[in-house]
């Protein structure tokens, strides 16, 4: 074959590589802006581009275990949380069962661990089997996104019931509970879930508030104990 129709057809063939090249990096510069767009705020991500499961749809009737969140008519307090997630660092809710807040506050959190490089969450109970909930609820989050949106923000090789990492070096991270198990961590934001019933809490807070560099979230049902006393402005000085 003749040696000038070779080069010729190399030529041509790396033309056509760098072509395809140029389309390939259109196309990812694209999926990346509409991904930007869909997640740069987190109240639209969790309301329109992924759902919550409910292991008990079949026996409230529904026509899915899958469903989003509940429109603002209908759950105004969501988008309530997430503004003022944005707005301040430290929060301490006492939550209903019916509200959602558990789901709002793994959304939220889950939200900024994936568009954020490298930012790292934690998620913290009083036993390891529910913070295994928790990861379970920021799995469901990620799944059931639409798929250009999983593969914008794809997941990273390790991964276990007590670790949703994403490839970009980002992680969420379970740990049962205990003021000890912070100290490994220097995340960007935590949350600690029923804090009521965590006796240590107080000092779980204390961790926090030098091993946390952003949000930080004190989340639980009523009871009593430092997390009531912290919530009604209680200060004891009798050890009581």
């Amino acid at each position: 074959m003749d040696k000038d129709f070779l080069k010729f057809q190399r030529r041509l063939e790396r033309l056509e590589e760098a072509q395809q090249h140029k389309q390939d990096a259109a196309k990812r510069r694209k999926l990346l802006d509409q991904a930007g767009e869909a997640t740069r705020d987190p109240y639209v991500w969790a309301t329109e581009y992924t759902q919550t499961y409910n292991p008990h749809w079949v026996e409230e009737g529904r026509q899915s275990a899958y469903e989003s969140f509940p429109p603002f008519e209908e759950y105004p307090h969501i988008y309530d949380l997430f503004l003022a997630f944005s707005l301040e660092r430290i929060h301490f809710i006492e939550k209903s069962r019916d509200l959602m807040v558990s789901w709002a506050c793994v959304a939220y959190l889950t939200n900024r661990a994936m568009i954020v490089p490298a930012r790292e969450v934690l998620f913290q109970t009083q036993k390891e089997k529910k913070v295994k909930q928790l990861i379970k609820y920021a799995r469901c989050l990620y799944e059931r996104q639409p798929q250009w949106l999983r593969d914008a923000f794809p997941l990273g090789r390790h991964q276990s019931d007590l670790v949703l990492s994403f490839a970009h070096g980002g992680a969420i991270y379970g740990i049962p509970g205990g003021a000890n198990q912070i100290r490994s961590y220097h995340p960007w934001g935590y949350l600690n879930d029923e804090s009521s019933f965590q006796p240590d809490a107080g000092e779980c807070y204390n961790e926090a508030l030098s091993a946390v560099a952003g949000l930080i979230i004190f989340n639980s049902s009523a009871g009593p104990g430092w997390f009531a006393d912290v919530r009604h402005d209680v200060i004891r000085t009798d050890g009581g």
